[in-house]
């Protein structure tokens, strides 16, 4: 049994059009490489998700699968946490399903680089990456936004507030276990109620390398200002509240 290094779990709600984009990224070889581990956790999907991850776990691409069979609507917190509970590396790397790596090897390079950081291992309990969208389906407000993002995020962790984007979150095992992983009731924000916790312990480490890129469909359907405000009002909600303006995220699918 191969030794994991970095376990990268996903969580799915009826994503059969892009899951397979991402999943072909986690090569054999580059799983050996890195001791990559892929855990699936999947929310409870009606359309050919399933199949798509039952024929990866056959091929090799998927280690195992956390499989949501309740009938209450999971939020992608307790996804998160579920497929978290099957992984055994030292290093988690929550990413989403509609989130594809610029490089995969730069990001998993980057992730060791800080993982087995002197310095960092005794100061930084999490990292988090730049994003942007795919080049193909970029336009002239994605590139304002994101860049606003991206200095917002680092801005927030050089103020000891903490954030970090839930396109792609990488945090230590053993300290994701002790502060109860993801909040399961906070239904949008989960990411950034956890990313400051996790700021309270240690720095949260930029790694400009591990670029990764999200599907624009959110920001398409809604526009950036109507996003802005949902994302403004869940925070404030998280950090007075502690819980979600929103009461269910809804699913958009391609």
């Amino acid at each position: 049994m191969h030794q994991h290094n970095i376990s990268f779990i996903i969580p799915v709600l009826n994503e059969e059009h892009l899951l397979m984009r991402l999943l072909e990224q986690f090569t054999i070889e580059r799983q050996q490489k890195y001791g990559l581990e892929i855990i699936i956790s999947d929310g409870g999907s009606t359309d050919g998700t399933l199949g798509i991850i039952e024929k990866a776990l056959e091929s090799g691409f998927v280690t195992a699968l956390a499989r949501h069979a309740e009938t209450k609507r999971q939020t992608i917190a307790e996804g998160r946490n579920a497929g978290a509970r099957l992984a055994s590396a030292p290093i988690l790397v929550f990413l989403n399903a509609d989130t594809s790596p610029h490089d995969m090897d730069e990001l998993c390079q980057s992730i060791e680089a800080w993982a087995n950081d002197a310095t960092f291992r005794q100061t930084s309990p999490a990292a988090t990456t730049p994003v942007r969208i795919m080049p193909e389906e970029r336009i002239w407000s994605d590139v304002i936004f994101h860049s606003f993002m991206n200095l917002y995020v680092q801005a927030l962790n050089l103020l000891g507030i903490g954030m970090g984007r839930g396109e792609c979150q990488i945090i230590r095992h053993e300290v994701f276990t002790a502060v109860g992983g993801y909040n399961g009731t906070i239904v949008a924000g989960e990411d950034f109620d956890l990313y400051t916790r996790l700021r309270k312990l240690g720095t949260i480490a930029w790694l400009p390398k591990a670029l990764v890129y999200e599907s624009p469909r959110r920001f398409r359907k809604y526009g950036y200002w109507a996003i802005i405000w949902r994302w403004f009002s869940n925070s404030i909600a998280v950090i007075f509240l502690k819980r979600s303006v929103a009461s269910e995220w809804e699913v958009i699918r391609e």
